[in-house]
């Protein structure tokens, strides 16, 4: 998956014009996070605390992929075969044919997977259902899936805390957490704890290098949009040009903006964070916290093990009970 073939490329080149948000680039970077995590070594010791059975067994688990970023549903369908499921995959319209291209070169590798992916425009027929949506989808989806054993989930953002002694270089990383596959996915950061005080300035000049991000037209609209109606309600918040740091309780920010808020005490942050688990994905710091829900060093959350369960709800687990 890390070296795709020459038509591969081909097709990967023209896929921004089904979906602009699916650049080469970020396809490319999907891959290469994903392949870094396909080897027999991290195979095997991800699948070897479970009780895996040998073959195929005779069960079908449906699977409704999210397509806000290339192939965000792999992992799911990974842990359907690798526990010897049949997987009958519902991709989203804004797949844009990455995961078809990804499912073709899986088959040409693997033939046996013929009769064990199967492609749908609805599902039916299954045992087991694994569904990834919006808040609102969600709702759909435990009503027609409520009665199947199910794992389904909703919209979740993510966050990172900074304490003022981080580095221009950790600083930079923090950029990777931010505007990664455009700031779409739910391990990308929208909101930034910062220390009372705290010289946003640094924090800007440590994330220059993303200005390019602004040159993507989905991107830009986004920005100049939540800017007219920041200028327009007279709203405090800062911009360098390409991001806009807005002071917000709330978690999730629009496309182009980050929320930020103080503190004063590292301990209300611990306690926020825990008290909102169910709405964070993960966290990005430098420095340890006490919290229930995944921690990253800064840079490294759009960069998930194979054991970084979406929504700390184990895949794996779940299909091994339900063998």
């Amino acid at each position: 998956m890390c070296n795709p073939d020459r038509d591969s490329l081909f097709r990967i080149e023209s896929i921004h014009l089904q979906n602009a948000w699916y650049t080469k680039e970020n396809i490319l970077k999907q891959f290469q996070t994903l392949g870094q995590n396909l080897t027999v070594e991290k195979l095997e010791q991800w699948t070897s605390a479970y009780p895996i059975q040998d073959g195929m067994n005779n069960k079908t688990v449906g699977l409704v992929l999210a397509g806000n970023i290339p192939l965000v549903g792999f992992h799911d369908l990974l842990s359907t075969l690798i526990t010897g499921f049949t997987a009958l995959v519902k991709l989203s319209s804004d797949d844009a044919g990455v995961s078809k291209l990804i499912i073709h070169k899986l088959l040409e590798i693997e033939p046996r997977f013929q009769q064990h992916i199967h492609l749908v425009d609805r599902l039916s027929n299954f045992d087991l259902v694994i569904a990834t949506g919006s808040n609102n989808t969600a709702r759909y989806f435990e009503y027609y899936f409520g009665k199947k054993p199910n794992i389904i989930r909703k919209n979740r953002n993510s966050v990172a805390v900074l304490t003022g002694k981080e580095s221009t270089k950790e600083l930079h990383l923090l950029g990777y957490d931010i505007f990664d596959y455009f700031g779409l996915g739910c391990r990308s950061v929208s909101k930034i704890f910062l220390p009372s005080g705290y010289n946003i300035a640094t924090f800007f000049e440590a994330i220059e290098p993303f200005k390019d991000i602004k040159d993507h037209f989905k991107y830009s609209n986004n920005y100049d949009y939540n800017k007219s109606i920041y200028l327009v309600n007279g709203d405090k918040h800062y911009d360098n040009g390409f991001l806009l740091l807005k002071e917000d309780e709330r978690i999730a920010s629009p496309l182009a903006v980050v929320y930020y808020e103080e503190y004063d005490s590292l301990s209300d942050v611990e306690s926020f964070i825990n008290n909102h688990a169910d709405q964070i994905q993960c966290v990005t710091s430098m420095t340890p916290l006490n919290i229930r829900t995944p921690q990253f060093a800064l840079g490294g959350s759009q960069c998930p093990a194979l054991n970084d369960y979406a929504d700390g709800v184990d895949t794996l687990k779940f299909l091994t009970d339900h063998q």
